[in-house]
């Protein structure tokens, strides 16, 4: 993949699913000391960056009158009730490993499972002439999934770096590995697709 045309999409490495104290972090926490998804993202990260490759960051605020006026329920709904991803709290912050840098895509206004929705994320791909986009994060058949999908109908070239993303189980991780992403593109390791990347 040549680096130039090739986005790095993290979602949600945030303090709620990342770090002691987050409200969702219970859920995933022994999935990301198995899979050792932060480690292996900031290696994705900073070895994607090194080589040209654009680094988007795509976290999830609670939007209160959305979720209202949409009558969500579901995983969304359930993070309502229990008060996550509020505006303005520490759990909604960029966790400090995976801080935005000099050059890197914040998006904002995600508030559904896809990366793409009412972020502007497909537009700025388009700008910045992107191909490749490759997924990592939160959770692995939820919003990791829901994005892939998404770039795959844009026509995207979809990888996932399967180890720097974490599910709320091994049994939902090995599953959307082996069933839904070899159906969008590819699911590879972080050092794989650094590797791969062209400069």
């Amino acid at each position: 993949m040549k680096a130039q045309k090739t986005a790095i999409v993290l979602i949600e490495f945030q303090n709620e699913f990342c770090k002691d104290g987050g409200k969702l972090h219970d859920m995933v926490k022994d999935e990301i000391a198995r899979q050792k998804t932060v480690e292996h993202a900031i290696e994705l990260a900073q070895g994607a960056r090194q080589k040209g490759a654009l680094i988007v960051h795509c976290g999830f605020v609670f939007d209160e009158q959305w979720v209202d006026d949409k009558c969500v329920c579901g995983i969304i709904a359930g993070a309502k009730e229990g008060g996550a991803f509020r505006p303005g709290d520490w759990g909604t912050e960029f966790i400090d490993e995976l801080k935005p840098q000099e050059g890197d895509v914040v998006l904002e206004g995600k508030r559904a499972l896809s990366g793409f929705t009412n972020t502007g994320l497909d537009e700025i791909l388009q700008q910045h002439g992107i191909e490749n986009v490759v997924i990592a994060g939160f959770l692995s058949n939820v919003c990791v999934e829901a994005t892939s999908r998404s770039a795959y109908d844009r026509g995207y070239k979809v990888c996932v770096a399967k180890d720097a993303t974490a599910a709320a189980s091994e049994q939902n991780q090995q599953y959307v590995e082996r069933e839904i992403y070899p159906i969008l593109g590819e699911a590879k390791t972080s050092e794989q697709i650094v590797s791969e990347l062209e400069e």
